[in-house]
């Protein structure tokens, strides 16, 4: 069941958990409306099968419902559930919702004894069936789009409401700048200002306001300072972001309406936008779809793995990996921020948040000050250099762009490459403005030029004489497996070339998400989002054409990443990778499952095939073989994505995975640099960097 509010994602985690538990041999039911369809019974609690949970990956909200149940409040509509779920031999449930939905459920748990007793003893049940059902195992889900729930680095429906917002920003700014106007905006996150604060981060937002720091006295003032020093600096727009649950240090709340008036006093002309239930609406992510496959499969085998002395678990991610964790622990943690902020205390409400959510604020802080002066004298001031290597990726240049602001925090200068080794060999090196990067952040592709080249032996003396004319004292290199390949070249010459004996970062920035060391690439999460928006359309077009599948090919190279989480995202039927070789009779098989799924009545197939995966099983092949197979029941089309998958603006993910990288770059660089002449660099210091947890 789905309980309290809805979230993008709910839809995927429902449909993996579904087809998982399926898989092991479970009957499976939908309660359908929450609480309150577990009370009412009857038709409101159904029994699903495979293909009845067909069609709902794309979707948003909860196709099953959720409502709010006062009876489920009281024990005589506890107990009504319980006969419900006793009636139809259910002894598994799975609660995708909020604190409060899991608390309830938890609850509904402890009591099932006593209530099966009740139960008994007013003869609504017999003997056979008390026994039978006599406990019952509880797993939950997060479902929310504040991503306000310990246990868990992120909530069914957050990145979505993050998409939900950069583009309502990326749209704001356009007018903004042409009236240069500034925009107050409002965004959900009543106890928590995850959504605020990261997508201020990954807009470039002038100022933000969170719940769980609240501003100290006298941040109008310094607001306005510092706007009016940005408007000093070129930029023809100011952006404030407020989160709808922002206090002062008093408890009094922030309106965007008050933050509004104090702009207007020093002549800046100020409009609102409260996004509201816009971040609970449209398509969900593919980050929340990828999520909820993987939470909602592991539900499912939690549930069915419980015993009658099983802790009820929480099933989340956790640095990328999938855990379970105690529900009711998480639930207190959780329950006790919000007590926390209620009574004033803002900085141990800050510390329980994740580690990761102080740090990022940390980060912001750095990022959106002007008034900050250099803090280290010109004698110790170190230089960096920024080039970008490889096809292109988007997010590189909101890296760029944090790592300048960075930067010059610390009172460094960062020098741009232009057209990557090739324009670093031919001298192309500017020192970067921040003013001329200010809105980097939200553009695709690089401002810089990019391309695949590789440094050869006879580039070496010429790069290396670049960096001691410039007196580098650290390189960043952002981008994919040449990247790599090319830091490897400079790592090896270093006892042949001195001005080499210096740190060296690369930031993996490609698609393909092929570079070792880190689970994410950034850019690979825009791609992503483009693969799942073509196959949602197609989708579109085969229900609408009847009896179609469509072969859709993507990028990569040699790594299926893509294809395989592509397909995951979007619902596909098979997937064709290079990592796992296949054969004609693997090809047959897939299409006597198409064949049997149109037999079904489910009138459409996604296949998704790696551009590398093999070079004789072709995409044209791959579609004729499955027209030819297929009859009268589908016909086949292919779909070359291409270098699409390259373009569009960075997703959220990306844009604030850029600003994670550039932060630990320049911390790894800071740390490992120095003025004088440099030693002899040991290979340590020639680092790959993954997302920090």
């Amino acid at each position: 069941l789905t309980s309290g509010g809805d979230s993008q994602g709910m839809n995927s985690a429902l449909r993996a958990c579904v087809r998982m538990a399926i898989f092991h041999r479970a009957r499976v039911f939908l309660i359908y409306e929450g609480y309150q369809g577990l009370v009412n019974g009857g038709d409101s609690i159904r029994e699903t099968s495979w293909y009845g949970v067909s069609h709902i990956m794309g979707k948003g909200g909860t196709v099953i419902g959720t409502a709010r149940c006062k009876e489920f409040r009281q024990r005589e509509g506890r107990r009504q559930a319980a006969l419900n779920l006793v009636k139809r031999q259910i002894t598994n449930l799975v609660v995708i919702g909020g604190d409060g939905s899991l608390t309830g459920a938890n609850l509904f748990r402890e009591e099932w004894p006593e209530l099966l007793q009740e139960l008994a003893n007013a003869g609504s049940i017999s003997d056979h069936e008390q026994a039978r059902c006599n406990h019952l195992n509880i797993v939950g889900l997060v479902g929310s789009i504040d991503n306000d729930m310990c246990g868990t680095d992120m909530t069914l429906g957050a990145d979505s409401a993050l998409h939900r917002i950069t583009e309502a920003v990326d749209a704001i700014s356009f007018t903004a700048s042409s009236h240069q106007r500034s925009f107050v905006l409002e965004v959900m996150g009543r106890h928590c200002g995850y959504l605020a604060l990261v997508s201020a981060l990954a807009c470039s937002a002038d100022w933000c306001l969170i719940p769980e720091s609240p501003p100290a006295e006298g941040w109008e003032e310094k607001m306005c300072a510092q706007l009016d020093q940005s408007r000093k600096c070129g930029n023809r727009m100011s952006l404030i972001i407020v989160a709808e649950g922002a206090v002062d240090r008093q408890g009094k709340p922030i309106t965007s309406q008050y933050v509004k008036s104090v702009m207007e006093k020093i002549g800046h002309d100020t409009r609102i936008t409260v996004l509201g239930h816009v971040q609970r609406g449209g398509t969900p992510s593919a980050y929340d779809r990828l999520m909820g496959c993987r939470v909602g499969a592991e539900a499912a085998i939690a549930v069915l793995e419980a015993t009658k002395e099983t802790e009820p678990v929480l099933v989340g991610l956790q640095g990328n990996r999938v855990v379970r964790s105690p529900l009711m622990e998480c639930v207190r943690k959780t329950q006790s921020i919000s007590t926390a902020m209620k009574a004033g205390n803002f900085k141990e409400a800050m510390q329980m948040r994740a580690g990761s959510f102080v740090r990022h604020w940390a980060t912001y802080r750095r990022l959106s000050r002007f008034d900050k002066m250099p803090v280290v004298p010109d004698d110790k001031k170190l230089r960096f250099v920024v080039l970008h290597v490889g096809a292109p990726a988007a997010g590189v240049n909101t890296s760029t762009r944090a790592f300048l602001r960075l930067a010059n925090f610390h009172g460094h200068y960062v020098y741009g490459v232009h057209e990557g080794f090739e324009g670093f060999a031919n001298g192309q090196v500017d020192i970067l403005d921040n003013n001329a990067v200010a809105r980097w952040s939200v553009g695709g592709g690089s401002h810089l030029g990019t391309n695949r080249y590789v440094p050869t032996k006879d580039d070496l003396p010429r790069i290396a004489e670049q960096l001691q004319k410039h007196r580098i004292n650290g390189l960043l290199v952002i981008g994919g497996f040449e990247a790599f390949q090319s830091l490897c070249v400079l790592e090896a010459a270093r006892k042949d070339y001195p001005p080499l004996n210096i740190p060296m970062v690369n930031i993996a920035a490609t698609i393909s998400n092929n570079v070792p060391g880190t689970d994410h690439s950034m850019g690979c999460d825009t791609a992503l989002n483009i693969i799942v928006e073509a196959t949602d359309r197609l989708k579109q077009s085969a229900v609408a054409s009847r009896k179609r599948v469509f072969v859709i090919e993507t990028m990569g190279g040699h790594c299926g990443f893509l294809a395989t989480m592509g397909g995951l995202a979007g619902g596909a039927d098979a997937a064709y990778i290079f990592e796992e070789p296949f054969t004609i009779a693997h090809l047959q098989n897939d299409v006597r499952h198409l064949i049997n799924k149109f037999e079904q009545g489910v009138w459409r197939g996604i296949i998704l095939r790696n551009e590398k995966c093999s070079p004789h099983y072709t995409t044209d092949f791959i579609a004729n073989l499955y027209s030819a197979e297929g009859g009268s029941l589908f016909t086949t089309r292919s779909n070359v994505l291409g270098h699409m998958q390259q373009g569009g603006l960075p997703s959220p993910y990306d844009r604030h995975l850029g600003v994670r990288f550039a932060k630990c770059s320049l911390d790894f660089l800071m740390e490992h640099g120095t003025i004088g002449p440099q030693e002899q660099c040991k290979s340590s210091e020639t680092s790959v960097f993954r997302p920090p947890v």
